[in-house]
């Protein structure tokens, strides 16, 4: 699961921290999708496959970030989490890469960051002191199995009506 906490990076940017655990039952490893930097998103819009959006920690926050700083652990590119209240810059955009029109709650996604290209991933590196055992969460230039995500759960909002109208709509 994608997890964060106010825990700061002690190499690289110094910002907060961001890794990968397996327990089911951490309030850190909430995070809410919003519209990428300036954009307008309206609830109960459905997010669609290549549009950017925006992750934004739920306990802290601060926004899933990603820049080229090397990854503490793999020397990979750093992922942070970065802003106040769900403001940051460019740099918290990442696009949903899936199959289909629409990132369908149940369906395997990766998350491409969209100024540097890399894939968001988690693989073995675990960390010592203080997060002892979360692993270490990256960005990483080639699509593999260790960037695929998906959502266990969470709040999900019921298609808006003009989504609605759109997707059972034919023209004759």
């Amino acid at each position: 699961r994608l997890h964060s906490h106010d825990v700061r990076y002690g190499s690289g940017s110094g910002q907060q921290s961001v890794t990968g655990v397996a327990a089911g039952d951490d309030g850190n490893s909430y995070w809410r999708v919003g519209g990428r930097t300036a954009a307008v998103c309206r609830r109960g819009t459905p997010v669609r496959c290549g549009q950017a959006i925006r992750l934004t920690h739920l306990g802290t926050g601060r926004n899933l970030h990603s820049h080229r700083f090397a990854s503490p652990l793999s020397g990979n590119q750093e992922v942070s989490a970065f802003g106040e209240a769900g403001e940051g810059d460019y740099l918290d955009d990442w696009t949903v890469v899936c199959s289909g029109t629409y990132w369908v709650r149940d369906d395997e996604v990766r998350f491409q960051h969209t100024s540097t290209d890399v894939f968001l991933s988690v693989t073995g590196e675990q960390y010592g002191r203080p997060i002892h055992g979360q692993k270490e969460v990256h960005g990483m230039a080639a699509s593999s199995q260790n960037n695929y995500w998906k959502v266990m759960e969470g709040i999900f909002m019921q298609p808006s009506e003009a989504f609605k109208v759109e997707q059972y709509h034919v023209e004759l």
